[in-house]
């Protein structure tokens, strides 16, 4: 796939249920220390290795990452995975969005933590072969695999570690603690708003 003059697109994957300032932290990261043009958050409606029953609604989540990200230039939402086969595969995705925006060159954004099960994602090869990756550190996991050996590879070193967890703020929020340090204004107010979490 040439990549000449293309608009360089990075895709940061999750659920984001919900949302938080760690997510913002790293989309951010990746937009303002790296090559990419623009950073979109893609906001899967399914992971095959995730339970379902832990999710808000997909539109919920969806609108909570347009939300937070209302201030912040070249990083957007995309809901592209709405539209696909369920469960959704970042493979499909890729391809999807490749066909769909031949002026972009789309890279994929994985958490370090990720690596370890990278031979069971669905075509691996293919995202490997045809896919820029930039690696975000996790405290204690290797930014390195062997099937990354042949791979377009941008680990990033320097980037802030934030140790934030959705699951937890979940659990806050259904405690009734505070979370206003965690999830941007906007976003804390439509979880309210909704009823979200509780």
């Amino acid at each position: 796939m040439d990549s000449v003059g293309k608009k360089k697109t990075g895709l940061y994957f999750g659920s984001f249920n919900p949302i938080h300032v760690g997510h913002l932290i790293v989309a951010e990261y990746l937009r303002e220390h790296t090559d990419l043009d623009e950073v979109w958050i893609v906001v899967s409606p399914h992971n095959p290795f995730k339970q379902k029953a832990t999710l808000a609604s997909d539109y919920a989540r969806l609108e909570m990452v347009r939300l937070a990200l209302e201030d912040f230039e070249g990083i957007r939402a995309c809901d592209a995975e709405f539209y696909l086969p369920r469960p959704s595969y970042t493979a499909d995705t890729l391809l999807h969005l490749s066909q769909k925006y031949p002026e972009r060159t789309f890279c994929l954004m994985m958490g370090a933590d990720t690596l370890i099960g990278l031979e069971r994602w669905k075509n691996y090869e293919f995202l490997l072969k045809y896919f820029p990756l930039y690696i975000y550190p996790r405290p204690g996991y290797s930014n390195t695999h062997p099937l990354l050996d042949k791979a377009q590879v941008t680990v990033l070193e320097h980037a802030p570690q934030v140790e934030v967890s959705a699951s937890a703020i979940r659990e806050d929020l259904r405690a009734g603690r505070q979370v206003r340090a965690l999830v941007p204004p906007a976003v804390l107010d439509y979880i309210e708003r909704s009823g979200l979490y509780r």
